[in-house]
Formats: structure tokens, C-alpha cells, sequence
């Protein structure tokens, strides 16, 4: 059977990114100074104003435009409305809310006399997905693994100046056929970047068919019948948030594994351990690559569900597709028995109390090997289950 999936990516310079960059900028300079910072910072762009809101509770002392600026320096806004020494900066950022904590510093079950691991509740309600597969050595899907590559090679030779012409904003998208499960050819690829207004689109297809695309997508899966659309408008010269609003959360999607697996909705940028949103979304990944990795499955979506105040999950489903050596239902139980999922735990196994979120903002928060939840440390262990 043959079917088609697509993924996208944007660049760093994208509007809705320059926010979750900013946003976890400034929770790694908390973090920095005060590991146990408690953070949900928000920030949208447009045109020429950047406003940063949200809830800071910390011993530090951050200063959100100045770390704003830099960031902004850093991505590429040299000119134009909303270059970095340009922009107007609005901050509103209060502290946490006194009735959230009271379920963050003590759960349900630590007021009971629980041990250690239950110290902190869940920041919120809500269910979070992880995901792995076997269709790309990161294990996770084609689709999303080539849109992101593709943008952070549009990013390199921007920042390199080989494409001096090239500006910030961008996006990719890909398209690959399947023959079942498996990836067989890359049938359509999308590609829109920013440019300096005087050079050509027969330069700019050129350049990023050869450049881009040639470097990034495998030979083997490029054909005759590979179709492109690159810069298909005509002219993409204002952008940024100056062509466009931008704000934190809005590419959770891309975020994630580009539509291939469920979301439970909550975003990542700006969000300190404690938010269960991004924390345990992270655990899950972690998870369900180690299933993989351990040969106790071929693909895996693991949904692990809180309630505010409460540390242990309120639920935990596993679905294999059919791919599982047991039966989905027993996953569940190892991966209960195996994985310690409150919060607290999760933030001491995958050491989140760094500053380590800035790099996560931009070109996807899985399938890069330098975050600790892309750890396949425990495969070797739960080898065991398969007897």
C-alpha cells in the first residue's frame, strides 16, 4: 500500500521561533543562577515591538530585554523594524501563582508521607505524548528528520555567508511516499526563505536546490518525479515579524515529530522542569526510544497523563501499531514498573535543572543526540523482558 506523509520545519528567524528562543534564552539565564527557577514566559512579536509576559519565580536577577536583544542579534535581525537595536521591548513578567505552587512544592502524596520523588506535583492537569520509530537512525519519522535538516542547512549557509543573499525567515516542508512502513522516495519538498530584495528567484532556486536540498535529502530518494516548490510566491523579501506576528507555543507540531504522533497541546519554550507540558514530554520521548532501541518494539506512542498537585501519572497507554514483542498492555506495566514518572524523579534522570533550553528552541526538541532524553542508556536493561 502507498501513502504519503508531510512534515514541515521553519528556521530560527521564523516569527513564532524568535519567540521560543527568546522565551527559553531567558530560562536558561534564571536557571543559571537559581536551578530551581520557576518559569512560564510567553513573548510575541510583531512588526517592530517584542512583549514578554508570563511567571518568574526566582533568586535571580535577569535582564529580559537585554537577553532579548542578544538573541535577536544572534539570529540575524540586523536590520529592518525589528532589528535588535532597533525594537521596542515591553516586559510584564509577575510571579508564580501562589495558588499553583502550593501544588508544585508539596503533592498529594508527599502530604501523605511519601518519600523523596514525591516532593514536587505536577504543575498542571493534561497528557503528554512521546514517540520513537525505526524509519531514521534518530528513530524518529523521515518526514520531520529531512524538513529540519533542510532549514538549519538554509540557517548554516546564511550564517556562513555562502548564501550572503539569504535572511532569516524561512520554512521547509516534505513529503515522502511509503510503501507500507516503509520510506521509499521523497516525493514533493517546499521550501520558502527570506531574501535580500535584489537577487533573483532563478538565483534562489538554484542555489537552493543544489545547496540545500542536494546536501541534505539522500540521492536514493530524490527522482524525476520529485517535484519542488521553492519560494513558491515569487518574492519573500519582508519577513520576520515584521512580515508576520509570531509567538511562543505555536509550532508545537514542529516541535514535536511533525503531525506523526498525537499532542496533547501544552508547549515547551519558556516552561521550567516543574511543567510537566514540556518535562514529561521529554520522559516520554526518552522512553519510547529505549523501547525501541531495547527490540521491544519497531514503533512506539506512549501517553502519560497528571493531575495538578498529584505526582504520580494518573494513566499511562502504550500503543505499538503492532509492532510490540508483548502485548501493548504489558509495555505499559514495564514501562510503569521500569520508569519513574513523577516529576521530580523525571527532572533528577534527565538533569533538567540546566540551563540546556535555549538550544532546544529552534530545528526540533527530539532526534539530536546532544539533549539527555535522546539517551538510549537503559535498551541494554529491558532487553530482558524479551526472555
Amino acid at each position: 500500500m502507498r501513502r504519503f506523509f508531510t512534515s514541515e520545519s521553519v528556521t530560527e528567524g521564523h516569527p513564532d521561533k524568535v519567540c521560543d528562543k527568546i522565551a527559553d534564552a531567558i530560562l536558561d539565564e534564571l536557571l543559571k543562577q537559581d536551578s530551581y527557577a520557576r518559569s512560564a514566559v510567553e513573548c510575541c512579536a510583531a512588526y517592530n515591538t517584542l512583549f514578554i509576559t508570563g511567571e518568574v519565580s526566582a533568586k535571580a536577577s535577569v535582564d529580559y530585554e537585554a537577553v532579548a536583544r542578544r538573541v535577536i542579534r544572534e539570529i540575524g535581525y540586523h536590520h529592518g523594524s525589528f532589528a535588535y537595536d532597533a525594537c521596542n521591548v515591553l516586559s510584564y513578567v509577575h510571579g508564580q501563582s501562589a495558588d499553583i505552587a502550593l501544588g508544585v512544592d508539596a503533592s498529594v502524596e508527599r502530604k501523605a508521607g511519601g518519600d523523596e520523588w514525591d516532593l514536587l506535583g505536577a504543575g498542571d492537569q493534561g497528557m503528554m505524548f512521546g514517540y520513537a520509530c525505526r524509519e531514521t537512525e534518530e528513530l524518529m519519522p523521515l518526514p520531520i528528520v529531512l524538513a529540519h535538516k533542510l532549514s538549519k542547512r538554509l540557517a548554516d549557509l546564511r550564517k556562513s555567508r555562502e548564501l550572503s543573499y539569504l535572511r532569516p525567515d524561512g520554512k521547509t516542508q516534505v513529503t515522502v511516499e511509503y510503501e507500507g512502513k516503509t520510506p521509499v522516495r521523497v516525493d514533493t519538498i517546499v521550501i520558502s526563505t527570506q531574501h535580500k530584495e535584489t537577487v533573483s528567484q532563478e538565483q534562489i532556486h538554484e542555489d537552493v536546490k543544489n545547496l540545500v536540498v542536494k546536501a541534505v535529502i539522500p540521492a536514493h530518494l530524490l527522482d524525476e518525479n520529485t517535484k519542488y516548490y521553492i519560494n513558491p510566491t515569487g518574492k519573500f523579501s519582508i519577513g520576520g515579524p515584521e512580515g508576520d506576528s509570531g509567538l511562543t507555543g505555536r509550532k508545537i507540531v514542529v516541535d514535536t515529530y511533525g503531525g506523526r504522533c498525537a499532542h496533547g497541546g501544552g508547549s515547551f519554550s519558556g516552561k521550567d522542569p516543574t511543567k510537566v507540558d514540556r518535562s514529561a514530554t521529554y520522559m516520554a520521548r526518552y522512553v519510547c526510544k529505549n523501547l525501541v532501541a531495547a527490540g521491544l518494539c519497531d514503533e512506539v506512542e506512549i501517553e502519560i497523563a497528571y493531575a495538578i498537585g498529584v505526582a504520580h501519572p494518573v494513566s499511562i497507554f502504550v500503543d505499538t501499531f503492532g509492532t510490540g514483542r508483548l502485548p501493548d498492555d504489558k509495555l505499559a506495566e514495564i514501562v510503569e514498573k521500569e520508569f519513574d514518572l513523577r516529576p521530580a524523579a523525571i527532572i533528577e534522570t534527565l538533569g533538567l535543572r540546566r540551563p540546556i533550553y535555549a538550544e532546544t528552541a529552534a530545528y526540533g526538541h527530539f532526534g539530536r543526540d546532544s539533549f539527555p532524553w535522546e539517551r538510549t542508556d537503559r535498551a541494554e536493561d529491558l532487553k530482558k523482558y524479551l526472555g
